[in-house]
C-alpha cells in the first residue's frame, strides 16, 4: 500500500490478466492477484489535490502514493475523467481508464483511521483504475495530455457512485462499452438481468 516516489524512469506495459499479472509500473508489487492489479487495473492514479484535501482530516501530512496510488498527478481531474479516456503521458505511455477504484479493509488499515472506506466513499473522489495502451518510459514532470475522449458522460466519480453508493446508476456504466474493467461489465449487466432495467 505505501508506495514511495521513485527518481528517474519508471517502465509502465501492461502486466497480464487479473490473478497472474500485477501491477503495469515497473518496481511495484500485488500481494493479492486475485483481487488486484491486472490488465484492468495496471495503474492506480489519484489526484495531488484530492491528497491535499485528505490532509486536514486524518491530521497529517499525505505523501505521493499514501493512498497506494503509483501514480501520482497534479493538476488533473482523476476522478472527472470519462471510462475509456485516454491520456499520453511524456512521449510515449498511453492510459486507458478503465474504473474506479473501491476502498477495502486493507485501505482501511493502512491508514489506520476510524470509519476510513465510509469516509472515502462518501467523498467521492476514488483515483482511477487505468490499462496499459501504449508502454513505455514515464518520469516526473512529464506533460498529461487527453489524446481521446469517449463519447458518453460516465465518469470515475459516477462508476464509483454506482458501485457503492448509487447501485441503480449500473445500468449506465454499459454505455462505456468495452473500455469498462470487465468486472464492472459483469456487475452491470446482473444489475440490469435482475432487476429488469
Amino acid at each position: 500500500m505505501d508506495k514511495r516516489p521513485v527518481d528517474g524512469p519508471v517502465r509502465v506495459a501492461a502486466p497480464g490478466p487479473q490473478g497472474i499479472g500485477g501491477k503495469g509500473l515497473a518496481g511495484d508489487a500485488v500481494c493479492k492477484k486475485q483481487h488486484h492489479g491486472g490488465d484492468d487495473q495496471a495503474v492506480y492514479a489519484m489526484a495531488r489535490e484530492d491528497l491535499d484535501a485528505w490532509e486536514g482530516e486524518p491530521g497529517r501530512s499525505l505523501a505521493n502514493g499514501a493512498f497506494g496510488e503509483n501514480l501520482t498527478t497534479r493538476g488533473i481531474d482523476v476522478s472527472g475523467a470519462l471510462i475509456g479516456e485516454r491520456r499520453r503521458l511524456g512521449p510515449e505511455v498511453v492510459l486507458e481508464v478503465t474504473s474506479a477504484r473501491i476502498p477495502w479493509g486493507t485501505f482501511q488499515g493502512h491508514m489506520d483511521e476510524k470509519r476510513w472506506v465510509q469516509r472515502f466513499t462518501q467523498r467521492g473522489a476514488p483515483g482511477a483504475y487505468p490499462r496499459v495502451i501504449q508502454p513505455g518510459e514515464i518520469r516526473t514532470g512529464n506533460p498529461v495530455e487527453i489524446v481521446h475522449r469517449p463519447d458518453h458522460d460516465v465518469t470515475v466519480a459516477l462508476a464509483f457512485r454506482a458501485m457503492t453508493t448509487e447501485r441503480p446508476l449500473q445500468p449506465r456504466l454499459l454505455a462505456v462499452g468495452g473500455a469498462l474493467h470487465s468486472e464492472l461489465r459483469t456487475w452491470a449487466l446482473a444489475h440490469v438481468e435482475h432487476n429488469g432495467a
